[in-house]
Parts: structure tokens; C-alpha cells; sequence
């Protein structure tokens, strides 16, 4: 065998076609040679993991550990060879073997490892943790199947197992001996004073480990995922009795735990396997947490000086009680010591303000699962009591586990994901804790990533700023605001905007290829891609767009400016409001696109099975980025960085991370509508607000009428009956009363693109003022301000 190739890419593919693939070329797919050069890439992050491993036991630096039930990290390939500085490299090496580069990038799969903004956060962060040289593991489970595939049938989302891990997966390590048994279940026993739980029920944890690698290589950590096993994979007596599928039973049942991101929890059923989801991985990672701790430290009180552990959301919210019993249970701390232990390492991130997405859990169902994290539960909330007897507020009553009191109980720090999310917390949802904890909760304010945002999804418009001010915004978004300077000049402004015209047409071809719509290029590209929910209000978008669909038919020579608009997003299996407003806009569209008056003017798409590649494709081709969510609902969103970042213009209300974006892009630069938070609250106050703001608005009225009249539905006139009602009576998340204020900021959006020159230099503005929104700056933030952690690279 011929060693293998250090230096030469194109060998080292070659060399691992042989003898990693067992394929000769001449008969190799396009999926050997992608692997081929997925395991030449992976081999030169290798060694700079293995050496980064080493420097952080030989410094005995504080470890950051990120906990999160999602890590959305797409395709990995492109994103190695650009951190690694390789693309020319890996380009010439591909395309002298007769290969298409681009296309053999788009051979790999996404992984399917999260849903939306929560687990994109997750992966920018590793991203940005690596390339500040910030020792991290990421903790997560290794989903076989994801959240799914989806589908639209007659305009109905239709779900699909994803089917990502169904070819091998060329990044992950298989770590057989990093596997724990895990219990569920079962007693308590008391004996001579000492608690111990018995659990009835075992699964195992295997580890599959991912190196993250950072921009230009200086190091790299890891994405530790853990999949299910059974303790006893087969019954051979069953099997030799001809009881074939329950010999495998076990093992069946330890793989539930592991395929599918957020089962649908409608049923009792689903609620016990999406609590043993968030058990499986948060017990896991905390006891290899202390395993990796205990291999060079004997005394448990330096925990919190070694180990930061980030709880994502609430889903690892139990990570709290399962350090306590670790500590207290299995090695012998006293519990007020283990308690204080945990409180020193934890730290936990919000992401909402609806009451009802902070998980709670019933008793019965937790006590029958976690009977011994119950017991602890409580005792945790006595000395919460006990050190705060004015005011008891507690993470488990009235029959219930609230999972968001318990995270804040167990931290030592909470931070909020938006400078207007953080003030809210103080005052909504966690007030009390707050008044209790005055200075516990802090900002952090969300980024993204700028080497997959800008530099790799958007190459033409990366080249065009390295070529105006050098390659050193990659690393330091900041440096985008010496674009300023260049904007007013025109020949530099017809470059930004030839970008845009280029991408569209990218994606038009793209459209026309994979969904067979035409789409006109010239028009405004107004895209709203995210989770289906209602205070998302994607019904608000594809109501105007029905109003102006009307109004066009009405008046078809007003001057109109033509307009495409893109949906992308998937709504949770069991949330049927969302899924109506799914069929809803492909109704709609469905009629809409095929109305030869309108044809030219208005054009609506929603495509299917949106993801992280769909989302690298639509946003450099955005003319305007939609953030249209009620006012005090959106946490922050990164959404609406990434579009900034790529020259989309914003139309907002004043709502999560939006503020600060028109802070910083200045106010002519972004289209604002809606309520403020004061302003929604008061409204909703108001008895009748939605028949009311429909009675004022003709517009909204008609449209609606359209909905219920079965306008796109004559099949089923009653289809929609649902959102009609919810629209013209409690309208919580108020649509109705902010129609009139977004069609006229719509409006203001066609003034303004009218006027192709200031429009680019608007678009211009907004890139060159979104630096701040990097996952760089803000997990120096998190470093400084929560975890004590430092860079072991100087950055």
C-alpha cells in the first residue's frame, strides 16, 4: 500500500478512492469522489484537533461545554475547505479528475440535526468558538432522521424521515468507548442515611464525535452527538423461539431515543420519549463532562473554575439536578456543596417569551421517568426558599416541572439573546426570579457566522469586498464598515448591485430547474423563510399578498412594482393552525400565479423542505428580508443578520434582534411598521380590536372575505375556517390590527426599489453597518461575561 499523501490534495483523493472507498476511478461515483475528498479534507483538520486536544490539557484551560437538543450545521464540506483556506486548492485538484466542483459540493447531504434559529445559533457558535481558540465541546444527539422531509401534497405539508445518515457520514468518529448506561424509572432506596436511585430501565450512550474546525485552521474542537443503544441488543432465546422481532426489541426501543428531533408530543407517548430525549443527552454529557474533569483533577470544588456548561433553551434544563446527584449521590458531596458546585458551572440561555414555550412537564409523567431528579428538584427549590423566604418561586408545583424556573434556579448566569428579548425577561417571564437575582440575567446579543453567511453562501459579493478592503473582514466583521467610504461611488455601486442581479438569476435558474415556475428577475425578491408559528405571522405576509393581488386586478396600469414572494419553512408535525397557513399560501399561490392579469406583477413560491443550503441559496438573491413577527415575541432571530449582511433590506417590526439592526443600519435604511410591545399589549386590551381594525381597513377586509368566501379553496369553501375565525376574533398575535401599517410600508418598499440606485446603496448600507452581528463578537461576550473562559490562540 502506498503511503498516504501529505501534502498533494489531489494524491491524498486518489489515495483515499483506493483504499478508503475500495473503488477504482474508473468506475467511481460522484459520491466516492466527494467522500474521497471529504476524508483527504478531514485528514488536515485532524492533527490541528488532536494538537488543539493537547494544548488544552497542557494549559489546564476552562472548558466551555454548549448543550443543545439542535445543532443545524448543514453541509460541512465547502465549510472545512473555506475555514482551511483551500477552495482554489480543492477546486483544481476536483476539476483536473474531470469532475464538477459545485456539483460534487451539492452531493452531501444536510445533516439533519435541527429545525430552525435555535440549532443554526448552535452551529455558528461552535463555528465561532474554534475560530477564537476557545476550548468547547458542543453536546447534542446524533437524530438518524431528523426533524423530516417535507412535502407539500394538494398544498398540505406532508413529513418524511430525512434520510441523511442513510449514506456514510464522512466527518463523524465513532467513539465506542465513550459510552454510558443510562437509567430511567425504577425506586429510590435509603439505607444508613444515603439515597440511591434504581433505576428498572438501561440505554446506553455512544459518543460519534465531528471536529469543528475555525477560520484559517488555528483550531478546532468538537461536536460530541450521542446515540441510542440498548445494554442488551438481542435475546437469543426469543429468536431461537421464533419471536424474531422482539429478540431486537431492545435495541429498537434504545434507537427511538436517537431518531427523530422532537417527536410530536400530542400524546402521552411522545411526551415521555421527548423528556427521555432530553434526559438521554443531558445525563451523558454531563457524566463525560466529569469524566473528562476527573482525568486531571481530584478536588470536585474546582469544577466551576475548569468547566463551563451553556444549557441551550430548557431542553438540557436537567442537566442541573443530574450534576446535584452526581456530586451528592454517587461521589458523596454534601447536597448544599453539590448545589453550589452546579450553580457554578451552569448557565442557560433564553430563547422565548411565550409563556407556553418554556417547558413544563406533568408530575406523574416526570416521577415515573426521573423519580430520584424530582425528589432533588424539590430539595432544590427548598434551599432556593430557604435563602429567599419573602418570596417562594419554584420550579415544581401545582402538579407541574417548570423546566425554565429550574434553568434559572440552577445557573449562575441567564442571558437573553437581543438587548430588547433581555429587558423583557426581566419584566414577563422571569420577573420574580429576576427582583430575587438582581444582575443574574444579561445580554448576549445573537451572531452569525461570517465565513458560511457572506464569505462561502454568497462568493460573488465576499470577492467584491476582499477586493475593496482585503480578506481581513472574514475573521473581523467589524472591518465591513470601511466599505462606507466606497459606497457613494458609482462604478463601485454597480458592482454591489451587478452582485445582486447575478444572484438572482442564479436562483431564478435554480427555481425553474428543481420547481418549474418562471421567475421574473427584475421583480422585487421578498423572501420570509423561518419555523411556521403564528406570532411569526407568516398569515400576515400572504394576506397583504392577496390584497395586493386585488388591488392590481383592480387597477392593473397603477404603475405596480413587480413582486416575488418566496416562503420556506416548516411547521411542527402536531401545530395544525400552522400547517393551514402552509396550504394557505400554496393555495393562494396556486391561483395567484395562474391569473394572466397578474402574472407579470405578482408571483408567490414556497418552497419546499427548507433547510440550511435552501437558505444559503435564497439569501444573497433577497431583495427584502421579512421579520414581520408581533412585537415582544421574537426573541432575536439570525435571520435577519444574514439577509442584512447580504445586502436584503429589512421590512420589521421593532421586535427581537430587529432594534438593534436599525440602530446600527440607520433608520432610512429599513422599513418599520407595527405596534411597539407597549402598544401591542394595550391593543390587546382593547374589546373587539380585530373586527375593529377590519371594519377600518377595506383592503384587509376584502382579503379575508376572499379566504372565507373559499376564493382558494372552491373545493372546500370552509377550508380556512379556522384562521378566519382566529384572524376576525381573538387575534392574539394581532395581524389584523398591523395590515394597515405593513401595506403601507410595503408600499414604501416599491417607492424605494423603483429607484434602482438607491436601493443598492441602501442594500450597500446595510452590509457594510452589519458587521457587529458576528457569532465572533458574541461569543467573546459569553466568554467575558458568563463562562471566565480565554482563547489559547490569542484571538
Amino acid at each position: 500500500m502506498d503511503d498516504l499523501p501529505r501534502t498533494d490534495l489531489r494524491a491524498a483523493i486518489m489515495w483515499h478512492l483506493t483504499y478508503t472507498l475500495g473503488k477504482d476511478p474508473d468506475h467511481a461515483q460522484l459520491f466516492d469522489w466527494r467522500m474521497a475528498l471529504s476524508h483527504a479534507v478531514r485528514d488536515r483538520i485532524v492533527d490541528r484537533w488532536m494538537t488543539a486536544t493537547r494544548d488544552t490539557y497542557r494549559a489546564d484551560a476552562k472548558r466551555v461545554y454548549y448543550l443543545s437538543m439542535e445543532f443545524l450545521i448543514g453541509r460541512l464540506l465547502e465549510d472545512n475547505i473555506v475555514n482551511l483556506q483551500m477552495t482554489d486548492q480543492a477546486r483544481a485538484a476536483i476539476e483536473s479528475l474531470g469532475l464538477d466542483y459545485r456539483q460534487l459540493l451539492l452531493d452531501e447531504p444536510d445533516a439533519a440535526l435541527g429545525n430552525g434559529g435555535l440549532g443554526r445559533l448552535a452551529a455558528c457558535f461552535m463555528e465561532s468558538l474554534a475560530t477564537l481558540g476557545c476550548p468547547a465541546y458542543g453536546y447534542g444527539i446524533r437524530y438518524e432522521h431528523g426533524l423530516f422531509r417535507q412535502s407539500f401534497l394538494d398544498g398540505r405539508q406532508q413529513e418524511a424521515p430525512e434520510d441523511w445518515l442513510q449514506q456514510p457520514n464522512a466527518w463523524e468518529f465513532e467513539r465506542p468507548e465513550a459510552r454510558f448506561t443510562l437509567g430511567f424509572g425504577g425506586n429510590i432506596l435509603t439505607r444508613a442515611g444515603t439515597t440511591r436511585w434504581e433505576p428498572e430501565h438501561f440505554v446506553q450512550a455512544e459518543a460519534f464525535d465531528t471536529p469543528v474546525i475555525g477560520w484559517r485552521g488555528r483550531w478546532a474542537n468538537t461536536l460530541r452527538l450521542w446515540a441510542g443503544r440498548a445494554v442488551n441488543p438481542f435475546d437469543l432465546e426469543r429468536f431461537n423461539a421464533g419471536d424474531f422481532a422482539a429478540a431486537a426489541e431492545n435495541e429498537a426501543l434504545a434507537r427511538t431515543i436517537s431518531r427523530v428531533l422532537y417527536p410530536e408530543d400530542s400524546t402521552e407517548k411522545g411526551k415521555y420519549l421527548r423528556l427521555m430525549q432530553e434526559y438521554f443527552f443531558s445525563a451523558a454529557s454531563i457524566r463525560d463532562i466529569l469524566r473528562r474533569f476527573e482525568t486531571a483533577h481530584q478536588d470536585l470544588r474546582l469544577l466551576p473554575q475548569k468547566v463551563a456548561i451553556q444549557m441551550n433553551d430548557t431542553h438540557p434544563a436537567i442537566a442541573g439536578p443530574e450534576l446535584v446527584r452526581l456530586l451528592h449521590d454517587e461521589r458523596g458531596l454534601p447536597f448544599d456543596e453539590a448545589l453550589d458546585i452546579a450553580r457554578g458551572c451552569l448557565n442557560y440561555t433564553n430563547h422565548t417569551l411565550l409563556p407556553e414555550a418554556l417547558e413544563s412537564w406533568g408530575e406523574a409523567l416526570f416521577a415515573s421517568l426521573l423519580p430520584r431528579h424530582l425528589q432533588l428538584i424539590d430539595r432544590i427549590d427548598d434551599a432556593h426558599a430557604k435563602a429567599h423566604p419573602a418570596r417562594r418561586v419554584s420550579a415544581h408545583g401545582d402538579g407541574r416541572v417548570r423546566m425554565g424556573e429550574l434553568s434559572f434556579i440552577m445557573s449562575n448566569r441567564v442571558n437573553g439573546v437581543a438587548a430588547l428579548h433581555t429587558g423583557l425577561m426581566k419584566t414577563t417571564v422571569f420577573r420574580e426570579l429576576n427582583d430575587l437575582h438582581p444582575g443574574r440575567i444579561v445580554n448576549e446579543t445573537n451572531g452569525v457566522t461570517p465565513r458560511r453567511w457572506v464569505h462561502s453562501c454568497n462568493p460573488r459579493l465576499s470577492a467584491l469586498i476582499t477586493d475593496t478592503i482585503g480578506d481581513g473582514w472574514i475573521g473581523d466583521l467589524e472591518k465591513l464598515t470601511e466599505l462606507e467610504p466606497h459606497i457613494d461611488d458609482a462604478d463601485w455601486l454597480a458592482r454591489f448591485a451587478q452582485v445582486k442581479t447575478d444572484n438572482k438569476a442564479g436562483l431564478c435558474d435554480w427555481v425553474t430547474r428543481e420547481h418549474e415556475l418562471m421567475l421574473n428577475p427584475e421583480a422585487i425578491f421578498d423572501v420570509q423563510i423561518k419555523r411556521i408559528h403564528e406570532y411569526k405571522r407568516q398569515h400576515l405576509n400572504i394576506l397583504e399578498a392577496i390584497a395586493l393581488w386585488q388591488e392590481i386586478r383592480d387597477n392593473p396600469g397603477a404603475g405596480w412594482t413587480p413582486r416575488v414572494k418566496i416562503f420556506g419553512g416548516k411547521a411542527a408535525p402536531g401545530y395544525f393552525f400552522a400547517k393551514d397557513i402552509i396550504r394557505l399560501i400554496n393555495d393562494a399561490a396556486r391561483v395567484i400565479n395562474a391569473d394572466a392579469a397578474t402574472h407579470g406583477l405578482l408571483q408567490i413560491i414556497y418552497l419546499p423542505n427548507y433547510n440550511v443550503t435552501m437558505a444559503e441559496r435564497l439569501i444573497p438573491a433577497a431583495d427584502l428580508s421579512e421579520q414581520i413577527s408581533t412585537a415582544g415575541k421574537e426573541a432575536s432571530g439570525t435571520g435577519n443578520m444574514k439577509f442584512a449582511l447580504n445586502g436584503a433590506l429589512t421590512i420589521g417590526t421593532l421586535d427581537g434582534a430587529n432594534v438593534e439592526i436599525r440602530e446600527r443600519v440607520g433608520k432610512e435604511n429599513f422599513f418599520l411598521f407595527g405596534m411597539t410591545v407597549d402598544e401591542a399589549e394595550a391593543r390587546r386590551q382593547v374589546e373587539n380590536h380585530a373586527a375593529g381594525a377590519i371594519a377600518a381597513d377595506p383592503r384587509l377586509a376584502r382579503a379575508i372575505e376572499a379566504i372565507r368566501a373559499g376564493a382558494f379553496s372552491p373545493d372546500e369553501p370552509d377550508r380556512y375556517a379556522g384562521i378566519v375565525g382566529n384572524l376576525t376574533g381573538p387575534d392574539y398575535f394581532l395581524v389584523a390590527s398591523d395590515f394597515s401599517d405593513y401595506w403601507r410600508a410595503q408600499r414604501e418598499v416599491d417607492q424605494a426599489y423603483a429607484d434602482k440606485r438607491n436601493w443598492a446603496r441602501m442594500a450597500a448600507l446595510n452590509a457594510a453597518r452589519s458587521g457587529w452581528f458576528s457569532s465572533d463578537r458574541t461569543i467573546r461576550g459569553y466568554m467575558a461575561d458568563i463562562w471566565g473562559a480565554r482563547s489559547l490562540t490569542g484571538n
